[in-house]
């Protein structure tokens, strides 16, 4: 159940981005890192299940961004597609770098392909971080317009699970005020560019999730997954390590994990139980001259682990290419 926020109400920023991802901590996951060649002017973490290693947020030295959110399924099962989501992420930033395609003429074309339909369900937000951002679903009518956020000065937005105008998810609303309070309280107090991540990560740790009883797996929380911007750890950990969720696995070319899959391709369901929380917290601020700084906090590592403070950041700072 992740979520991401996108703001423009900072003076100081052209485009704030702030995202949760929440995963099953099992899962094989990469830190943030440039891409190995030919995709070096990519900046993401990767999924490392996935043969393809796919991402769920990047960020280009050109500019572009994609931020991808499921879309809410009643099961862990039927939110698995044939193909990765992730794919569709790819499919953006890992265009070349000299590339000319437009925003508009990648959502046209993706959504005219009818690949999408063999995807699990996802909200993408993707454009280039100086320009508005268009919003992209397999999960509505291709006949709706496409929604565009980050078109103006002022705007605060936030996306989940469901659908761009769903208001019916506390957690949307609630994490929109505590970005606006946040963003206002920055400007007032004249603090720096540290301290204004501080307070954005604040903002993805609020945690108001209901509590189950102790022995509550992670499905059992699905119903209140939308009531919390920040997931603690839930479910119970013994079955993913009873699945073999954490057991040595094979190595890919450059080193990564290359973890058991379906011969699909679809990840191995041990990677889809056991304990399920945010793993992720994404900070990304665009400045009106094109500097970006990209933020990454883990919190858990792939065994399920807390980090330990000193180890849980990274920073990338860069200027867009024109």
């Amino acid at each position: 159940m992740c979520i991401a926020f996108f703001s423009t109400a900072h003076p100081q920023y052209r485009l704030i981005i702030c995202n949760n991802r929440d995963e099953f901590l099992h899962r094989p996951t990469s830190r943030a890192d440039w891409w190995p060649s030919p995709q070096s002017h990519v900046l993401s973490a990767r999924d490392l299940v996935r043969p393809i290693h796919p991402t769920w947020m990047g960020i280009t030295k050109q500019g572009r961004i994609a931020v991808l959110t499921n879309y809410h399924e009643d099961t862990c099962e039927k939110a698995v597609g044939t193909y990765s989501r992730g794919e569709v992420v790819n499919s953006w930033l890992a265009l070349p770098s000299d590339s000319t395609q437009t925003t508009q003429e990648f959502v046209t074309k993706s959504i005219s392909d009818g690949h999408m339909a063999s995807v699990g369900g996802f909200n993408l937000v993707c454009g280039n971080v100086m320009e508005p951002l268009a919003i992209m679903s397999n999960r509505v009518s291709e006949t709706e317009p496409i929604p565009w956020i980050a078109d103006k000065p002022g705007q605060t937005v936030g996306l989940s699970n469901t659908d761009y105008d769903d208001r019916s998810w506390p957690k949307v609303p609630m994490g929109e005020e505590s970005l606006v309070d946040a963003i206002a309280a920055h400007v007032q107090n004249q603090e720096n560019e540290d301290a204004l991540i501080e307070r954005l990560l604040g903002v993805l740790s609020v945690d108001t999730l209901p509590r189950l009883d102790s022995g509550a797996v992670a499905q059992e929380y699905i119903p209140h997954l939308p009531q919390s911007v920040f997931i603690p750890p839930i479910g119970r950990d013994k079955e993913a390590q009873a699945n073999g969720a954490g057991v040595s696995v094979t190595e890919n070319e450059d080193g990564s994990p290359a973890p058991p899959s379906t011969p699909e391709g679809a990840p191995n369901h041990v990677y889809l139980e056991g304990l399920y929380a945010t793993q992720k917290q994404t900070v990304i601020l665009v400045g009106f001259d094109g500097r970006v700084r990209y933020f990454e906090r883990t919190l858990y590592d792939n065994d399920a682990q807390s980090v330990p403070a000193e180890d849980r950041d990274r920073s990338f700072e860069f200027k867009i290419e024109k």
